[in-house]
């Protein structure tokens, strides 16, 4: 089918409202001058300076650790609350359960953040790397909860009672048949809760100590004080991670699709 002219313009405006800044960004990331809107030739020199902050590197590997060990909790504690909601039998305070699962969903970072805060200095939990992954893991886990949840409605119990027929126990047709037919699920939500975690400002920002800084944060006091081409590197580097994965990931579902 033809496209009109105003689709044409109006596809064109959009994606060059989203696009356009990224590759403003990727383009002043090689700038040779200090100041980011002066353009002063092609240059790499700030990525070799970004590679050399230790701050820049120290704050990276502390978000992805953090990430990785808050995802993996989150994705293990929401399946096992999404196949509570539903699979498991009714129980006194369901309902209860079930919001206080989703409230994360809909309550502001601020009041997360803040929240936390309060609990770990009331039991007197020392801020730091800890601190963050049980805050990135609370409100992840709601976001996994959702996905697998959604997976296990459309699931076919009836692949299940087979297994049991066949003299499988309870946990062997959980492991051996249901897991491995919502892996894609549960994998989606540990990608989604590695997401949310590497994105998150406000609640680290509650929850960290010294020593425990975050690359939103560090990339956030540095922008405070001016915006550095080496702000512009490490975020041209970050796009370059995301794109790869997409490409990646709809390369993998496209020949998985095509698999007879």
């Amino acid at each position: 089918m033809k496209m009109s002219r105003f689709n044409v313009v109006s596809l064109t405006l959009g994606f060059a409202f989203l696009y356009l800044p990224i590759l403003i960004l990727i383009t002043y990331s090689f700038n040779e001058s200090r100041l980011v809107t002066v353009w002063g030739g092609f240059s790499t020199k700030w990525y070799g300076v970004l590679f050399q902050d230790e701050r820049f590197l120290g704050a990276a590997w502390v978000t992805f650790y953090v990430a990785f060990i808050s995802a993996s909790i989150a994705t293990v504690l929401g399946t096992m609350a999404a196949y509570v909601l539903v699979r498991g039998a009714k129980f006194r305070g369901r309902t209860l359960f079930s919001g206080m699962i989703y409230a994360p969903l809909v309550m502001p970072e601020v009041i997360t953040g803040l929240s936390l805060l309060l609990l770990f200095i009331s039991i007197g939990l020392d801020r730091g790397g800890f601190t963050i992954i049980l805050a990135h893991a609370t409100f992840s886990m709601c976001y996994v909860s959702v996905v697998v949840s959604s997976r296990l409605v459309s699931f076919d119990r009836s692949l299940e009672e087979a297994a049991l027929d066949l003299g499988a126990t309870g946990w062997q047709a959980f492991r051996l048949v249901t897991l491995p037919i919502i892996a894609p699920a549960v994998a989606a939500g540990w990608l989604l809760g590695f997401t949310l975690s590497l994105d998150d400002l406000v609640i680290a920002s509650f929850v960290s100590g010294p020593g425990a800084t975050t690359l939103p944060m560090r990339i956030f006091s540095e922008v405070r004080l001016g915006v550095s081409p080496k702000i512009n590197a490490l975020s041209a580097i970050l796009i370059g991670m995301v794109a790869l994965g997409v490409i990646v990931a709809s390369l993998t579902t496209k020949r998985a699709a095509q698999r007879p």
